[in-house]
């Protein structure tokens, strides 16, 4: 996409939706949490459209994103993942899904949960949240972190103030109007 984001999205077969109903907009959904951060994961090296285009066949693969089932996947669910020409076929990026889920399901004990380990960190920069990442899980570098909490809304940036759907997650007050800096008059 040329432009940004948010002027060519709207319309779009597989963008539109995506940057409508979803890019940017708090989730305290487990599933939708985990879901956005293998989503992420493997569009590295990608592009987005790829993403979206198998995001039907992400979700089957990985038993709609439930920690727990991902979590317990063994070598038969590894050997399917890699097999399933509808998701991404990467033997790291599979085995950081896995991973991710057992540590999702430990910070449950610890935490309360993953929406709950986010909101214990936030606030935090970018710089901050992508330190954090690494040492919490596997195959989360600056880029992904970043869409990764941008497209959840812990950090600014996902839609244009001109944007129609700026206005509405505003009103939802993401967790990143707790950073912006104050606006003077």
């Amino acid at each position: 996409m040329s432009a940004t984001y948010c002027a060519a999205a709207p319309g779009h077969p597989h963008h539109g939706p995506y940057h409508d109903g979803e890019y940017g907009f708090p989730s305290t959904d487990e599933r939708v949490l985990f879901e956005r951060l293998v989503l992420e994961i493997n569009q590295a090296g990608l592009s987005w459209e790829t993403i979206l285009r198998k995001r039907a066949a992400f979700v089957a693969a990985y038993d709609g994103f439930d920690v727990d089932k991902v979590a317990a996947y063994g070598e038969a669910d590894r050997a399917r993942l890699m097999a399933d020409a509808g998701i991404i076929r990467n033997r790291l990026k599979i085995e950081s899904a896995i991973e991710n889920a057992r540590r999702i399901q430990a910070m449950r004990s610890e935490w309360g949960g993953f929406n709950a380990w986010l909101q214990a960190h936030h606030p935090r920069d970018k710089a901050a949240w992508v330190a954090l990442f690494r040492k919490t899980f596997r195959f989360t570098g600056g880029e992904i972190v970043g869409e990764f909490l941008m497209s959840l809304g812990y950090l600014p940036g996902a839609h244009e103030p001109g944007c129609p759907v700026y206005a509405r997650i505003l009103e939802l007050e993401p967790p990143w109007l707790a950073i912006r800096p104050a606006v003077t008059a």
